[in-house]
């Protein structure tokens, strides 16, 4: 396994087979870790960075997931090869463009991967499609502990894990669930819903994470305390308080929508499809826009040319770097807009499958 053969794949965070992965899209668990020994990274050398990329590396190197890793060196790869780490969420935006010796170990599978010197020296993340915390959770619990026999973790007794933000400080734990909320954009209730959650506390994101925009009706929703409080009550706030509160508006929202306004809503749905069938320029951001509609018809039932699988496969490999590596080639913007729209004809019209989709 290599990045050229992600390319090739669909991702976990969109293979759509989780449960009630009509709205959530993904659920996330990311722990913040430091070795003892060496300062944060905002202090450390080169020497520094370098020698702690090699334990963490080799520590990796040792640790039996559930299928083959790979290890990719950040700092001497191409961009279009971190771009591309980065629409697959498997490193963060900060982590392609820092400085210095970084890494990260991915898992075949994608549902794992380790981040070596992004903010802290060392972020560990499961990610699994639809809701499954709970499996998340002793996954990524059990990575941690396998890492921990080997290294020492920068630990306070009365303040838990040291991490280099202090939000971080504690238990390290960010838990997130990416939702695709269409139904509660187009009735006006998103809003709403995002100052409750805010309310709790917790932090409400694009696609792509801190500092990004939603796109293609994509949040992410995520914890911003993890001092206080264990991980276990943590991850069962998400689980039985404020996502189940969401998906239940989502769902009132979709239900009300064809109930009352089926007309409305068939035709916002088949202009989406009508225009991804016939474009012959689209942006990375308009195509969002309108598999966004497309997906939610084909999970309402009210669309059935198309099949879940070419609509969540069309939401990654349409992102820039999936289609320069698709075309083996570099791509001016203009140039990706042209062969978006051609990609996305023909898969929507049968056409242009990749190898491994089948």
């Amino acid at each position: 396994m290599n990045l050229d053969d992600l390319a090739t794949q669909p991702g976990e965070w969109l293979r759509g087979d989780g449960p009630l992965s009509e709205i959530v899209i993904s659920s996330r668990i990311r722990l913040a870790r430091n070795l003892v020994g060496f300062p944060f990274l905002g202090k450390a050398t080169a020497t520094q960075r370098r020698e702690l990329q090699r334990i963490l590396r080799d520590r990796i190197k040792t640790l039996k997931v559930d299928d083959d890793v790979f290890y990719v060196e950040i700092d001497r790869s191409e961009e279009l090869d971190r771009q591309l780490l980065v629409e697959r969420h498997l490193i963060s935006r900060q982590h392609a463009e820092g400085d210095g010796s970084r890494g990260v170990a991915v898992s075949g599978r994608e549902t794992v991967a380790l981040m070596v010197n992004e903010e802290d020296h060392l972020r560990i993340q499961v990610i699994r499609s639809g809701l499954q915390l709970d499996e998340a959770w002793q996954d990524i619990n059990h990575i941690d502990d396998a890492i921990e026999e080997d290294v020492e973790y920068a630990f306070h007794e009365q303040y838990g894990y040291l991490t280099a933000c202090l939000t971080n400080v504690g238990t390290g734990i960010r838990v997130s669930v990416m939702l695709h909320l269409p139904a509660l954009k187009l009735t006006g209730e998103l809003e709403r819903v995002f100052r409750a959650a805010k309310d709790m506390r917790l932090a409400i994101r694009g696609l792509h994470g801190e500092g990004t925009e939603a796109t293609g009706d994509f949040y992410q929703v995520s914890n911003q305390i993890t001092l206080g409080r264990s991980e276990e009550e943590i991850i069962d706030d998400f689980k039985n308080g404020v996502i189940p509160k969401i998906i239940e508006y989502e769902t009132r929202a979709r239900d009300l929508l064809v109930r009352e306004k089926s007309s409305a809503l068939d035709d916002r749905i088949f202009r989406a499809l009508g225009a991804l069938e016939n474009a012959r320029t689209v942006s990375s951001e308009e195509t969002l826009f309108l598999l966004s509609h497309v997906r939610m018809g084909v999970n309402l039932g009210r669309l059935d040319s198309v099949d879940l699988k070419t609509v969540n496969d069309l939401f990654l490999m349409t992102q820039p770097a999936h289609l320069q590596k698709l075309r083996g080639e570099r791509l001016t913007g203009e140039e990706r807009s042209i062969a978006r729209a051609e990609y996305i004809r023909q898969r929507l019209a049968g056409g242009g499958n990749n190898n491994n989709n089948n």
